[in-house]
């Protein structure tokens, strides 16, 4: 097994355990190293650090597998997964859809997989874990047994790690559109087409939270609605109307289906940019809920994000009813809570508008957030009660 050295800013990190070092925090490496391939790290002094795999095409080279001696990766791999399997197993008493691997939440960096009552979808997205992708594969066949799994890698991610991407059935027959359940509420989820890896489950608690602030009468407007979750579980709730804005036609056309399926009565469609929709809006609403895309892949875009988001919460909180409730979520790691907070303060005051923070959110149980993993708290929101 090849050696990597780190530099002395890397050591910080391990003792941390935290399991991304990138190249500038690499002091020397075998010039002839594969990507992807398994190594040992040790520190500029010479005491081990970890296992971990290397690509050198990556700005993230190593990433941490184990921070202690390991014999058999594979084996490791594999007992991680079942172990992420068993701990979500009781999510089964109120949905058929959850997610099985969330990649460093549960110490496998590179690997996703989700579960779509009975079906899989697989996301392996670096060069380390392709290199076990026939393992991989293979345990989760036999251990969760799934009707089919589809490959739903992420080109983008892929291309920086020297991947070519070629989603497809990996295993079985994957449907044209599968429908789960989420406490009792139903969403078609189309693994060939949708984003991500299918349906955003990381918002499951938080759906359940906005919605049980419903009353009855209540008119609400779901923006970025993708699925309609927030919007349905609203509706369930006792919602007299939801208006529903997304831009995506995939998005419109899996809303309709949402809507009929939970046999919504009194709902409105609307297939537009939201940041353009909300130029024109004069109807007003008792919850409003911003739930956009990623406005900020890097740090970079932070800056641009939060003018996106005040220009959001601020003409959201125009058209929103004394008393009524905004929910805003970001689901951009450099975007913080607290920028969500400064940055809503900032719009209220703008608008003359006073607001009482009643619940703070962040992603679901099978999605970990790691303490010593910064980046996996990535899905932060909060709900405010314009006073």
């Amino acid at each position: 097994m090849k050696k990597v050295v780190l530099k002395k800013t890397a050591e910080r990190k391990i003792k941390q355990f935290n399991q991304w070092i990138y190249k500038n925090e690499i002091k020397k490496y075998p010039p002839d190293i594969q990507k992807g391939e398994i190594v040992q790290a040790f520190t500029s002094s010479g005491q081990f650090a970890g296992i971990g795999y290397f690509n050198p095409l990556s700005k993230i080279s190593l990433r941490i597998l184990s921070f202690k001696r390991e014999k058999d990766i594979s084996s490791l791999i594999k007992r991680r997964i079942g172990e992420a399997f068993h701990r979500r197993k009781k999510l089964l008493e109120n949905t058929t859809a959850f997610r099985v691997v969330h990649s460093e939440g549960d110490l496998l960096p590179g690997l996703i997989a989700d579960y779509y009552d009975g079906y899989l979808s697989v996301q392996i997205n670096t060069a380390g874990m392709e290199n076990f992708r026939d393992a991989i594969l293979q345990f989760l066949i036999e251990h969760i047994k799934p009707k089919g799994i589809y490959d739903k890698s992420d080109s983008k991610i892929r291309s920086i790690e020297g991947l070519e991407t070629d989603n497809k059935p990996l295993y079985g027959e994957i449907p044209k559109k599968i429908v789960v359940n989420e406490n009792s509420i139903y969403f078609t989820v189309y693994l060939q087409e949708g984003q991500k890896t299918g349906f955003y489950l990381d918002q499951r608690k938080n759906r359940q939270i906005v919605s049980q602030y419903v009353e009855k009468g209540f008119k609400v407007l779901d923006l970025f609605s993708n699925a309609g979750g927030f919007g349905i579980y609203c509706y369930k709730r006792g919602a007299d109307f939801v208006k529903f804005v997304d831009v995506s036609p995939n998005a419109v056309k899996q809303l309709e289906e949402n809507c009929h399926l939970n046999n919504l009565k009194n709902f409105e469609i609307v297939k537009e940019d939201a940041f353009d929709f909300l130029k024109k809006e004069n109807q007003r609403y008792n919850i409003v809920i911003i739930d956009p895309p990623s406005f900020a892949k890097t740090k970079h875009e932070r800056e641009g994000a939060l003018r996106g988001f005040k220009y959001l919460i601020a003409n959201s909180l125009k058209i929103l009813e004394e008393k009524g409730y905004l929910a805003v979520f970001s689901c951009s790691f450099h975007v913080t809570m607290e920028d969500l907070i400064n940055v809503s303060l900032s719009a209220a005051q703008d608008t003359g508008n006073i607001l009482e923070i009643v619940e703070f959110m962040y992603q679901d149980l099978d999605h970990p957030i790691l303490l010593n993993m910064p980046n996996t708290l990535y899905l932060k929101g909060i709900l405010f009660q314009k006073l």
